[in-house]
């Protein structure tokens, strides 16, 4: 069993918290709030349980993780100049995870901290949810983005996929290579050792392009803004190549600008070095997953919410019928 929380578990502590304190009058309504909050919280969870398929699949003897910077700058409208970074990126990474069918995918993704989403598993729906399930953070929760958070996790997962096994290891680092809390680029030279291919794949342009997030408390998105000098101005994330080429060259690997050159292309180039020496043969096997099991909480927080408005409605009903009656 994993969790993937949807927001911060922690954060998710403190809004369970003050509804606690918002204490209802009555014990069996108090009882009901305290339901409802443990649903919440255990449905933030995300909840997920082994599942297993049995396929028809090539097998490549290759292990592949996909590096991805989840940060509030992957939101900047300047792939393709008309869609966010991030969108672009989830875009490339399902057309990788099909040419490599058959593969073992992990899949990490960073911004105030690093988080195995997936480990290594050749479920490539599960793969693909996990990819397709990130979204930036919140700008008030955000810290600014720095590469250096990836490092660590990156070097363990890689150790982790280099350990008893003759598999080809290949490294996807997805970023627009921005750093913006004054952290110095780290080396990630260390990991070299357990890499034997894969690519740092650059987001964004030298001009820019502005960053949008959902605001809860307006419900529509808005403009992030420079809040270095006053009055604000609307933020610009601007690609930093020179990170993403000194990463490439501590991991051995390529660079490609993904805004600069036909995707396409590169992911082409790219996937038939990899299967050169990675394609086995054709073969009966189970795909190990994991499968979400949050909806099995929904019902329940369903139930007591229909419960609660037929009661507001029942409750309001009678109200409004004895005060006609004492009207007239």
């Amino acid at each position: 069993m994993i969790v993937n929380p949807i927001i911060p578990i922690w954060l998710m502590s403190v809004i369970c918290i003050i509804l606690l304190v918002l204490k209802r009058k009555g014990i069996f309504p108090y009882i009901r709030q305290i339901i409802v909050i443990l649903l919440l919280f255990v449905i933030n969870l995300r909840i997920m349980i082994p599942d297993e398929i049995e396929v028809s699949s090539q097998k490549i003897d290759a292990k592949v993780i996909f590096v991805i910077d989840n940060t509030i700058s992957m939101n900047a409208v300047d792939y393709n100049g008309e869609t966010e970074r991030l969108e672009g990126a989830k875009a490339d990474c399902m057309k990788i995870i099909d040419a490599l069918n058959g593969a073992d995918f992990a899949v990490i993704s960073f911004d105030n901290a690093a988080k195995l989403n997936s480990t290594y598993t050749n479920n490539t729906d599960y793969v693909k949810n996990s990819i397709n399930n990130l979204y930036p953070p919140q700008s008030f929760y955000a810290t600014g983005s720095s590469m250096n958070t990836s490092r660590d996790l990156l070097l363990e997962t890689a150790k982790r996929g280099s350990e008893n096994s003759d598999d080809a290891l290949i490294v996807f680092f997805i970023s627009d290579g921005e750093i913006t809390n004054y952290d110095a680029l780290c080396s990630f030279s260390e990991i070299r050792q357990y890499i034997d291919g894969g690519a740092v794949l650059g987001y964004g342009t030298e001009e820019g392009g502005k960053m949008y997030v959902y605001d809860y408390f307006s419900d529509d998105f808005e403009v992030v803004q420079d809040e270095s000098d006053f009055p604000y101005n609307d933020a610009i994330s601007k690609i930093d190549e020179k990170n993403l080429k000194a990463i490439a060259k501590d991991l051995g690997i390529s660079y490609k600008n993904m805004n600069k050159n036909d995707t396409d292309d590169v992911i082409d180039d790219i996937i038939k070095d990899i299967k050169e020496n990675t394609a086995s043969s054709l073969e009966n096997k189970s795909l190990s997953g994991y499968k979400d099991i949050y909806y099995i909480f929904v019902i329940p927080l369903l139930l007591i919410l229909i419960y609660e408005f037929i009661s507001l409605k029942f409750k309001g009903s009678i109200f409004g019928h004895n005060q006609m009656e004492e009207t007239s």
